[in-house]
């Protein structure tokens, strides 16, 4: 065998164990407290659920109708399911990663199409209110990003619930919201926008 197969054949082998090593850790449930599936909150009747690792799935969620609500328990899975149960709705297109339901094309206030739904930037002329679908940007730990639903607004702050936070993150965060010069601001660097029900005419 000479040196090239060997050279192929040795990384090969080292991605095979890096790949089956990442699946048993992801799978790892680092939470005894915990169990997959578990009730951890709800708002609007609409439960989250323990889902331990960030990248952990369990199967996909789909509706009776066969509509596509998400991989178990992703957040993803709980915005959408939130918004089928809640308002009844279903996204054109039901799929993508959680920042890709910002569309940066779409001008503030206007139809996202793609998810049927209202999109605001951050900052925006609009200030956001409870049921609002945030979206947030990937980082370094999470290139897929992170969305979630606005569950209380104040003066000066909003409250958020999300599912899949990490196997130690809480359901529930709070963002600093600012006005300034006309517009409404949620205080995150990653925070791209947040989405909205169309109301009836």
């Amino acid at each position: 065998m000479n040196t090239h197969l060997k050279a192929i054949l040795l990384s090969a082998a080292i991605i095979a164990g890096a790949f089956a090593l990442y699946k048993v850790i992801v799978n790892i449930n680092p939470n005894p407290k915990q169990h997959y599936g578990q009730k951890l909150d709800s708002l609007d009747g609409v439960y989250v659920y323990y889902n331990g690792m960030i990248e952990h799935t369990q199967g996909r969620n789909l509706a009776a109708d066969g509509y596509n609500i998400g991989l178990k328990y992703q957040c993803v899975e709980f915005v959408k399911r939130y918004y089928y149960d809640h308002f009844h709705h279903k996204m054109p297109d039901s799929y993508g990663h959680a920042k890709d339901f910002f569309d940066p094309e779409v001008p503030d206030g206007s139809l996202n199409a793609k998810r049927g739904l209202l999109q605001y930037n951050n900052p925006s002329g609009q200030k956001p209110v409870a049921g609002d679908l945030l979206v947030f940007d990937g980082h370094a730990g999470n290139p897929y990003g992170h969305v979630a639903i606005v569950s209380e607004v104040t003066e000066n702050s909003i409250e958020y619930i999300q599912q899949n936070p990490g196997p130690f993150g809480d359901s529930r965060a709070q963002l600093e919201l600012r006005y300034n010069t006309g517009k409404f601001e949620l205080m995150s660097d990653r925070l791209l926008g947040w989405l909205r029900m169309k109301q009836p005419k």
